[in-house]
């Protein structure tokens, strides 16, 4: 079997390696020369830890990061609302890992450079898809400006948000959804947070200020997400980084006293593709879903997304599955986005944006919950098993067991 995969991000080289361990031939594209630096999710949860063990690379990521330990709530002053103490599940094998994602794809890249089963081709933009009975293509358009096919049994559309293998299958502008009044600033910076008692993830409750206050790394980085109005230009966002921190981050620093590394604003959308499969081709994560970035359910979701195809092209590969397993996967994957990833992650947007602080644990499920855990095993052990709500096996679905 040979896949064709198109955009090399954590998704992409992810689900390459996974089906090169299954001997399967991969052709993996990407329109850039090199991987992603912008800001992006940090915290890898138990469905990117069981897809870091099915690509071979788990080790590598676990010695990179490290198990965050508290998430707190607080009002916009800093005070404590409620705290979930180890959200790494630190006991168990599939412990949350804070890892920036650029350092993960340089490990996931690492990997599949040495691996004879990927063919990496970057500078590769996809143009248009195709396909027919026995096979599905790719048009890229390469920097030189000429354009080829590159032709295999499957593509899969990793190639994010924007992603042209969906245009190419629905049209420019059906990603049905709808998307937030504001944007979203990703930052990362050096600043000393310990010393003003923030724990390794802070979520500042505010209906315009609400803000993300996340360690990215043990020797000092962080990460500040804020809110800007959603009309500011890129340019705009810049200039006004420096007065919204002053305004928002504890000591209230001038630029003198932090070093920003990093600044990436981005639109928050809730959308999902009319579907997850066409024929021979397939969406997945960015790229079939969006969601804005609270709870990190994005990321989540797309590792959860690319160990289902795993599991489908494994099972077509070695003939313990039919084609329509992938029918399965476009039910299932679509169904987890309606029912989990786009009320849960609507719910955490309006948590730290709406929600009033004084009343927040009485008046909120979530934080009530937050509340009972420190206390009760049972209401903390239901909490950290909801991230597997995202989760499906789809080797369930394999004609025969081998």
């Amino acid at each position: 079997m040979h896949v064709i995969i198109a955009g090399a991000g954590p998704c992409g080289l992810s689900l390459s390696l996974a089906l090169a361990r299954a001997d399967i031939d991969v052709t993996l594209i990407d329109r850039e020369n090199t991987i992603d630096s912008r800001p992006r999710a940090p915290h890898m949860t138990a469905p990117g830890i069981q897809m870091f063990k099915r690509a071979g690379v788990f080790d590598d990521v676990r010695r990179a990061g490290f198990l965050p330990k508290d998430w707190t709530f607080r009002k916009f002053d800093g005070t404590p609302i409620v705290t979930i103490e180890d959200i790494a599940v630190s006991k168990s094998p599939e412990a949350t890992i804070v890892l920036p994602i650029n350092k993960l794809d340089e490990i996931l890249l690492s990997h599949a450079e040495k691996n004879s089963k990927i063919c990496l081709k970057w500078g590769h933009r996809v143009v248009d898809v195709g396909q027919d009975e026995n096979s599905a293509w790719v048009i890229v358009k390469k920097q030189d400006g000429t354009q080829t096919r590159i032709s295999g049994d499957f593509l899969i559309g990793c190639d994010g948000g924007t992603s042209q293998v969906r245009k190419s299958l629905f049209g420019d502008k059906n990603f049905p959804g709808m998307t937030w009044d504001v944007q979203f600033v990703a930052t990362d910076v050096y600043y000393p947070f310990d010393k003003f008692g923030y724990d390794d993830v802070n979520a500042m409750v505010h209906p315009h200020d609400s803000h993300l206050v996340a360690r990215l790394t043990k020797d000092g980085l962080w990460r500040v997400a804020y809110q800007e109005d959603k009309n500011m230009t890129y340019q705009e966002v810049l200039d006004h980084q420096a007065a919204h921190y002053e305004r928002i981050l504890p000591g209230h620093p001038k630029p003198a006293d932090y070093t920003l590394t990093n600044i990436s604003p981005y639109k928050l959308h809730q959308r999902c593709a009319e579907k997850f499969r066409v024929g021979r081709i397939c969406l997945a994560g960015d790229a079939a879903h969006l969601c804005n970035p609270w709870g990190g359910l994005g990321l989540t979701g797309g590792f959860a997304d690319v160990t289902g195809l795993a599991d489908c092209l494994e099972g077509i590969a070695t003939g313990k599955a039919d084609e329509s397993i992938l029918d399965k996967y476009d039910e299932v994957r679509r169904s987890i986005f309606h029912t989990v990833v786009d009320p849960i992650s609507t719910a955490n947007f309006l948590r730290v944006s709406a929600l009033v602080t004084d009343a927040a644990i009485e008046k909120d499920p979530f934080m009530k919950m937050c509340a009972a855990a420190k206390h009760d095993p049972k209401v903390k052990e239901k909490m950290e098993k909801s991230v597997y709500a995202i989760c499906h096996d789809f080797t369930q679905y394999y004609n025969c067991k081998a």
